[in-house]
């Protein structure tokens, strides 16, 4: 028998209504194998899973995961939209510290400051095209310095990037809403910035629960609008200047920030302040730049090199960009407005159309494309924070249920912390830009300097050709991004940079903690001497009661995610049950975690005793595929069955808090089928280490734990389904390539090819060393055995397969 991996379309199930194809062939009698006709059974779905389907739409399996994936042009648009949309309130944070000081002088000023912060950019720009070369997952910065001074020293990194994205949602969200209000000054009254950010804010988070894609969709398009749009205001503003019909805007507005006409030394101690003041100010241009770092993974490959160039790229539009709005608006005097409102971009762009109708028309596309852009910058941290998050939960520094994605395949959990605590600090700073930015640049620096001093550490250790020039780039860019910080720190301490300062070892304290308690966890549920524990035969069935309406047989279902000492609590426990057949079960819902446990499983002796089922669960409801495998089971082998569920629990809140309530939510839910029962087997985590130790010795004892129970299991040709959910079926393809025989069709004793996807793979039987897989196409299912082999590589739940071989029939069934 051959099988090869095949890359389909995702998975689809038959419309509601539709019939099944019945599966027809002659057995060795010459009559037609068994095919069970299973019936529909209706679990009501809950509330909240009804409301999100409604809201997000229908879940996302985990096989188009691939689909996911970001083009580099899809890439430019969504992940670069925060660094390119700062480039419209760049110019005027350095205009707000320069004029207030030095008056007139401060537009002299702009430009070469404007050009030390290009400096910045292009350095900065060539340290994380090391980054994006080498590191090709998620995590940026972040991952750079866990690799390299490992994951405590991390957690700095992590802590600047989560601030720096928080910040991000804010201050482009009302950057945003200013580039509305100076379109349409009425809506700059009373508190009504405020209202239309939070909206912004709220829509972005709607936008991205229902997954990258169409939230690459949804906010490609500004980028490419705002920089074709303010690109041609650059280019018509520098021709106008050239032939001398640029207007220049009057100093003395209402409502203009306070210019000082007298003339201040540069180089005296006040003035230089003020121009750090101003450079720092000036480096929020520089925001998002890591966002291309921190989704590397989300690119089409290969990563690494299309996230180069598209770094590129964004650096050249963002330098042209700050570089054109600097100019016109020291050529036209565009100064601040003490409210934010009109903004210098729109000043500079209303000069340089004219007041002509189709200079009005002009003005008003370069807001709505400034608006959008601003908008589409807030939601790039919707998609680097959810990653970032991930990575840091799967090191065991924030809660694990960071790191599952959800309805739509987006890290969901993630999307809506960043949506409350952004909208948490808009509420009390408020919506304005400038108030925002202290807590902006410290964090964003921060990550730079993690970065670029990571890099100088992976280049000298590697010693990689042309290490040396790398090294050089790296080490400048971090002991700059450093000073910046510094910098940053000092001259805007009291405008609300002291509360990041105190922020960042509270939350690094709180990180580290959080950690040590996953470690502690851990270690009480570390199999120490118990790796080895051998498992005992299962015992005898029990016998029929009279009277009762039950089965004669009993099978025993024990739920694992991992191999730990409340796992083996379980399996000791199902022994004492003595049931007719006992086998483990794993819902897979991460396909590397699913094949480490098989190896796992067949590494430690536990494949020849007791079987190892992993399920596939490609829309990861792990409640809904435990509940189907539970009433499957019950009507094709005839059985009761029992759930059993071990349950890590914890004594303190702070504990609790950290995990789901995943086994009670299994437990509930199996209890409602009949002939079905859940059983939870809690096991304490909190136990102290003698504890510990005696447990581990005790699991030395020949009792082992049972496994067992009746031969391979059989597969019908139908499909059970649960509710009116037509996503919940079986996994099929949706198509099939030539040659392929449909499921359906197959008859006993004919060499057939088919084609369908992996709803189940068991490990280990009682039959001895096999491997077991049931396949299903759109026209019903099959199970196929490997006798002798316990493990095949790319032979895993949710994998789209195409299988040659002669068909047979196990139990009436065909195989």
């Amino acid at each position: 028998m051959s099988t090869t991996a095949v890359d389909r379309p995702g998975p689809q199930t038959p419309p509601k209504g539709s019939q099944e194809p019945t599966r027809r062939g002659p057995t060795d009698n010459g009559a037609a194998p068994l095919s069970l006709a299973l019936p529909s059974v209706d679990l009501p779905e809950r509330l909240g899973y009804r409301a999100k389907k409604w809201a997000l739409g229908p879940p996302l399996i985990s096989a188009r995961m691939h689909e996911e994936k970001l083009s580099k042009k899809a890439a430019l648009g969504v992940l670069s939209s925060d660094c390119i949309s700062s480039s419209a309130y760049g110019t005027e944070e350095m205009l707000i510290s320069l004029l207030v000081v030095f008056g007139l002088t401060g537009f002299s000023i702009l430009l070469p400051l404007t050009a030390v912060v290009l400096v910045v950019l292009i350095l900065m720009t060539l340290s994380y095209r090391e980054v994006v070369s080498v590191y090709t997952k998620a995590g940026g910065s972040y991952v750079v310095a866990r690799e390299n001074f490992g994951p405590k020293v991390a957690q700095i990194a992590s802590v600047a990037l989560l601030i720096d994205y928080i910040v991000t949602v804010a201050v482009q969200a009302a950057a945003g809403t200013a580039a509305i209000t100076s379109l349409v000054p009425s809506l700059s009254r009373d508190d009504l910035p405020k209202v239309i950010t939070i909206a912004v804010v709220l829509l972005l988070a709607y936008g991205n629960l229902r997954g990258i894609r169409e939230a690459g969709k949804a906010f490609a398009f500004p980028t490419y609008f705002f920089v074709i749009s303010t690109g041609l205001v650059i280019v018509v503003g520098v021709v106008r200047e050239i032939f001398g019909d640029l207007p220049r805007y009057a100093l003395d507005r209402p409502g203009l920030m306070s210019i000082n006409n007298e003339h201040h030394a540069i180089f005296t101690g006040a003035a230089i302040y003020v121009l750090l003041k101003a450079f720092a100010n000036g480096g929020s241009s520089l925001t998002g730049l890591e966002a291309i770092s921190n989704g590397v993974s989300a690119f089409k490959k290969p990563e690494g090199r299309n996230a180069r160039r598209t770094l590129t790229t964004m650096s050249v539009l963002l330098g042209s960009l700050v570089a054109g709005i600097s100019y016109l608006a020291y050529e036209t005097h565009a100064a601040p407005f003490a409210t934010g409102s009109p903004t210098v971009i729109s000043q500079v762009a209303k000069a340089a159309l004219g007041n002509a109708w189709y200079g009005h028309a002009g003005f008003v596309i370069v807001q709505i494309a400034t608006a959008l852009v601003l908008i589409a910058g807030a939601n790039t941290p919707f998609t680097g924070f959810p990653f970032l998050a991930s990575f840091i939960a799967e090191d065991s520094f924030l809660p694990r249920q960071l790191t599952r994605r959800g309805h739509r395949l987006a890290f969901s959990n993630g999307i809506i912390v960043l949506t409350v605590v952004s909208i948490g600090l808009l509420l009390v700073v408020g919506a304005n830009v400038n108030s925002l930015v202290p807590f902006y640049a410290i964090g964003v620096f921060t990550g730079f300097t993690m970065a670029g001093l990571g890099m100088a550490k992976y280049h000298r250790t590697q010693r990689e050709p042309g290490w040396q020039r790398r090294l050089g780039i790296n080490v400048t860019a971090g002991i700059v991004s450093a000073l910046v910080v510094i910098i940053f720190a000092v001259v805007k301490f009291t405008e609300g940079a002291w509360l990041v300062i105190v922020l960042f070892p509270v939350l690094w304290l709180a990180l580290v903690r959080l950690n040590r308690n996953y470690r502690r966890e851990s270690r009480s549920l570390d199999l120490v001497a118990a790796a080895h524990t051998q498992l005992s035969a299962a015992g005898t069935p029990p016998a029929r009661v009279d009277g009762l309406e039950v089965y004669s047989r009993d099978v025993m279902i024990v739920m694992i995610d991992r191999i730990d000492l409340s796992v083996l609590r379980a399996l000791r426990y199902a022994r004492t049950l003595r049931p007719s057949q006992l086998r483990a079960v794993h819902i897979a819902l991460d396909a590397q975690l699913a094949e480490q446990l098989e190896r796992d499983w067949i590494e430690r002796g536990l494949s020849e005793r007791v079987p190892l089922q992993v399920i596939a669960c490609p829309d990861r409801r792990i409640v809904r595929a435990a509940a189907e495998l539970a009433l499957r089971t019950v009507i094709e082998e005839q059985a009761e069955v029992t759930v059993l569920l071990p349950r890590r629990t914890y004594r303190r809140l702070s504990q609790r808090l950290l995990h789901d309530r995943t086994a009670d939510r299994i437990a509930a839910a199996s209890s409602r089928i009949p002939h079905v029962a859940a059983t939870i087997v809690p096991f304490d985590t909190t136990l102290a280490d003698d504890d510990e130790t005696a447990l581990a010795q005790r699991l030395h004892s020949p009792a082992g734990i049972a496994g067992g129970g009746a031969a391979l299991g059989q597969v019908a040709a139908g499909a059970v389904r649960v509710g009116s959910d037509s996503s919940s079926g079986p996994p099929m393809l949706a198509h099939r390539s030539d040659g392929a025989t449909p499921i359906g069709v197959v008859r006993a004793h004919e060499l057939v090819t088919i084609e369908g996807r992996i709803v189940s793979v068991q490990v280990g039987s009682m039959a001895g060393r096999s491997l077991n897989v049931r396949i299903f196409d759109e026209t019903g299912g099959i199970q196929v055995l490997f006798f002798g082999r316990v493990r095949i590589p790319g032979i895993q739940p949710g994998q789209a397969i195409r299988v040659t071989g002669r068909a047979g029939l196990l139990k009436g069934h065909l195989a």
